[in-house]
């Protein structure tokens, strides 16, 4: 007899546990792992000094086979390249580290009519292009000299538009160094540096290179001669070549709105303009022509294809 009362004390105290963890996470509003003060703005913090935290950890081909993945999931992919976290954005996960989806590797390099190695695709791009306004070949638009901070993903939904998330991500601060700490598009009638600084971006040490490791920003000189390599001088010519260019327009550095997207293709080069400070010089690709080295301020958002050191 008191060995079943026992048993059911037991059960009572555990039930009432049960109900009562219940009922704290339904009444609290944050959740503190190692920390009984978690900060007001965190739904869950963890605090250690000795541990991390570990997030599932899975292949390439196990990630891409989550059925309907929500915008914001987060996984460690084992054998991506590169390898690291990746977050889906809604279209495809993106490299946490360098703004690149998961389906480019050495694999997909592309040899140019010129002989060089550059990716087969615009740098953020979910897939090869497979016309001038396909928007899956469209990719991220960059500010020059900025890295893959997420201030250039652009959520593509036509040949022609976006979703408009890109908006809610807009400041007018310019930033005084290098690294602006968030994602943020800055709008700056020149530049999103308060002070410009031409010496961003130039070859596969540069700082803020955007691109996979062994990869960098092109020269102007380098995206002349694929230009003159064209079968025609034009957005017909740019689309034949090996490299597969479109015309995924740019944001205007004024107020960071979409502009001549499925009309004009913009393209970074790494070179800076040697006259004017905060302009650096761009591929421009129109219906009737192809051309290199005018200056436009860094502040606009343009393509970027990364070439092979």
């Amino acid at each position: 007899m008191e060995k079943r009362i026992r048993i059911i004390r037991t059960s009572i105290m555990t039930y009432s546990t049960v109900i009562l963890m219940c009922i704290s996470f339904n009444t609290w509003s944050q959740v503190g792992v190692g920390t009984s003060n978690p900060d007001a703005s965190a739904a869950l913090e963890i605090s250690s000094t000795t541990k991390g935290v570990l997030l599932p950890r899975m292949t390439k081909a196990q990630m891409e086979a989550i059925t309907s993945p929500a915008e914001g999931l987060l996984v460690y992919c084992t054998d991506c390249d590169p390898k690291g976290m990746y977050i889906f954005n809604g279209i495809s996960y993106i490299a946490s580290s360098t703004g690149v989806p998961s389906g480019f590797n050495e694999n997909t390099d592309v040899v140019s009519t010129t002989g060089k190695i550059w990716m087969d695709r615009n740098l953020g791009a979910s897939q090869v292009a497979t016309s001038l306004t396909d928007h899956l070949g469209y990719g991220s638009l960059f500010q020059w000299g900025r890295a893959a901070d997420g201030h250039e993903v652009i959520n593509w939904t036509s040949s022609t538009t976006s979703d408009g998330a890109e908006q809610a991500r807009e400041t007018a601060i310019t930033s005084a160094t290098d690294t602006p700490g968030h994602d943020d598009f800055i709008t700056n009638i020149l530049n999103w540096r308060s002070t410009p600084n031409n010496n961003l971006w130039q070859g596969v040490g540069g700082t803020n290179n955007p691109c996979p490791t062994g990869y960098r920003v092109p020269t102007n000189q380098e995206l002349n001669a694929e230009r003159a390599a064209f079968s025609t001088n034009d957005a017909a010519g740019a689309f034949a070549s090996p490299l597969k260019f479109t015309l995924s327009g740019f944001r205007l550095t004024s107020t960071g709105a979409l502009n001549s997207v499925g009309t004009a293709g913009y393209y970074w080069s790494s070179t800076a303009s040697g006259v004017l400070l905060g302009r650096s010089l761009r591929m421009l690709i129109t219906s009737s022509n192809v051309s290199t080295g005018s200056t436009s301020e860094a502040g606009v958002g343009a393509s970027v294809r990364c070439i092979k050191e």
